[in-house]
């Protein structure tokens, strides 16, 4: 096992407001509130509670008389289907009117919603600016994917450096797939220094919070004795947490740790599971791995069949020992 020396990079850019959760609005004090006080009280008193549906009505009324709060609320319930049928049309609306207004989750949301082409012509140049807008006020989000946006040149010019800015005010924050990826640029020495330590520092952050690709590389630098001293044993710590996380790169070097006996002592029993987990995940050198167990009955029954529908498996993902055995059989 060796370093992680790749990244996967994704956009929360799920269903409109699924990464929102009523407590957003009922606790927050950014957003604009002109209008019916308590009525508004009233309403996130019930979304807070879930009641989605008798929260509708007032929230109409005060979205209607410009209510900022409201506004966005009701561009979470239409994209999210809380109390209403989903209705991306509706959500942008009511999210559009609300960011107008300066709500930095409503243009979080409509950045989103560009990048996406969820109920409107995707646009990469305006989900940058709406999520700059975002950004500008705090919103860790907005932050994170900016750092994205630059990282991949997606409206804007590629810049590591700028990828790195962004990254680090979400990490600062408390993002935790910020703290991850500001974790791999210093590992990769991509827009900063090369740096193993404040990698380490930044992964430990994320993984502190249940992230589970951080968890991994953690596991990672601590077996290669990267940016700090070696120590299997917390290595395989990590690997456990990250694996019961579901990371398939965890599960599978859990498997190979057990079948190997490495630090671990050995378990054909665990490394089958754990190679099953990540096999079911569709990773290539576990299917690999389980072939091979079949192939020998290494702590299963002898089976053909199951060795060579894992390695068919492995080797349509192009692993060429799951190929060579594939030849063999």
């Amino acid at each position: 096992m060796k370093a992680l020396n790749w990244i996967v990079i994704c956009l929360s850019l799920g269903m409109m407001g699924s990464v929102l959760s009523p407590t957003t609005y009922a606790d927050s004090t950014a957003a604009r509130t002109a209008g019916n006080q308590p009525a508004l009280d009233q309403a996130l008193e019930l979304v807070k509670r879930g009641e989605f549906e008798k929260a509708l009505p007032l929230l109409r009324s005060l979205g209607d008389q410009g209510n900022a709060q409201a506004q966005d609320v009701l561009g979470y319930m239409y994209g999210s289907a809380h109390g209403v049928a989903a209705d991306f049309g509706q959500a942008i609306f009511w999210y559009r009117k609300a960011a107008e207004q300066g709500v930095a989750d409503a243009q979080f949301n409509i950045g989103l919603a560009y990048a996406n082409g969820q109920g409107i012509s995707k646009d990469d140049k305006q989900a940058f600016l709406w999520f700059r807008k975002a950004a500008m006020q705090g919103e860790m989000r907005a932050q994170y994917n900016l750092g994205i946006f630059y990282a991949e040149g997606v409206g804007v010019p590629k810049s590591a450096v700028d990828a790195v800015n962004w990254y680090r005010k979400a990490a600062e924050l408390g993002y935790p797939a910020a703290q991850f990826i500001l974790g791999t640029m210093f590992d990769k020495g991509e827009g900063v220094p090369q740096d193993a330590e404040q990698a380490v520092t930044w992964y430990r952050k994320s993984a502190l919070q249940g992230y589970p690709q951080a968890q991994f590389n953690l596991g990672e630098s601590y077996y290669a004795g990267s940016g700090l001293p070696k120590d299997k044993e917390q290595a395989i710590v990590w690997f456990r947490k990250a694996a019961e996380n579901g990371d398939a790169r965890a599960q599978y070097n859990l498997g190979e740790l057990y079948r190997t006996g490495n630090n671990i002592g050995r378990d054909t029993a665990q490394a089958i599971g754990w190679f099953q987990k990540a096999a079911n995940q569709g990773f290539a050198r576990a299917q690999y791995k389980l072939g091979l167990m079949y192939d020998s009955g290494d702590g299963v029954p002898k089976n053909p069949d199951q060795a060579a529908t894992w390695y068919r498996k492995a080797a349509e993902q192009g692993d060429p020992d799951a190929r060579r055995k594939l030849g063999v059989l």
